[in-house]
Order: structure tokens, then sequence, then C-alpha cells
């Protein structure tokens, strides 16, 4: 039900910054978390950041903690990804997607996935 919309990605140097867009279109985003994971070519899709919808509570890989913040805007319909201080290690195809289940970081339990974008770390 609904589709969501990624944007934002594109080509930067190692410790630059870029900000992520997550656009719903026919779907709410109130009564779910809201996550973003990444793929490279030939590994599987893993989780980066969430943010619980209803309480804003947000939580994050690792590798991302204290470089990267995710945040909502519910009059826009919209969950950004903030990423700085970008390494080489952060080049992947970024996606969104919506679960009904708080705190999860398998791709397996969210749905509505977006097409993706691009983001690219240079050295």
């Amino acid at each position: 039900q609904g589709q969501l919309v990624e944007s934002g990605g594109g080509l930067v140097q190692a410790g630059g910054s870029l900000r992520l867009a997550c656009a719903a279109s026919g779907l709410t985003f109130s009564s779910y978390t809201v996550a973003w994971f990444r793929q490279t070519p030939g590994k599987e899709r893993v989780f980066v950041a969430a943010v619980i919808w209803t309480s804003g509570f947000t939580y994050y890989e690792d590798s991302v903690k204290g470089r990267f913040t995710i945040s909502r805007d519910n009059a826009k319909k919209t969950v950004y990804l903030q990423m700085n201080n970008l390494k080489p290690e952060d080049t992947a195809a970024y996606y969104c997607a919506a679960s009904l289940l708080a705190y999860s970081k398998s791709a397996d339990d969210f749905g509505s996935w977006g097409q993706g974008t691009q983001v690219t770390v240079s050295s």
C-alpha cells in the first residue's frame, strides 16, 4: 500500500555530507517505524537507521552513530537521513522502508520499499 520515493543521493568526497529524503505517497507514517537500509553490489541489504514515528525515538547501526541523523517531518510526510563525515565504505544504494514493528533492524520486517537513491563517496 502506498509508495516511498527516495531522493538526495549523489557523488561526494570523503568527509562531505548529503541529506537523503524519503517521501510517502498514499501512505501515512504515523503508525510505523521508518528505516533506511543500504546495499552494495553482491551484498545483502543492511540496516542503517530508523525512527519510530509516534515517539521520534531513533536507533542506528553502529558504524554510522555520531555521523548520521534520521529525522521526520509529519507535515511533509518525509523522513530524512542527514549523513555527515561520509566515508568510502558508505557508498551504496540507499532505500527507505516502513514497518509495523518497533526496534527492528531486519529487512524482512519492512515493506513498502522505495526504489533507492545512490550514494557514492570518493576518496
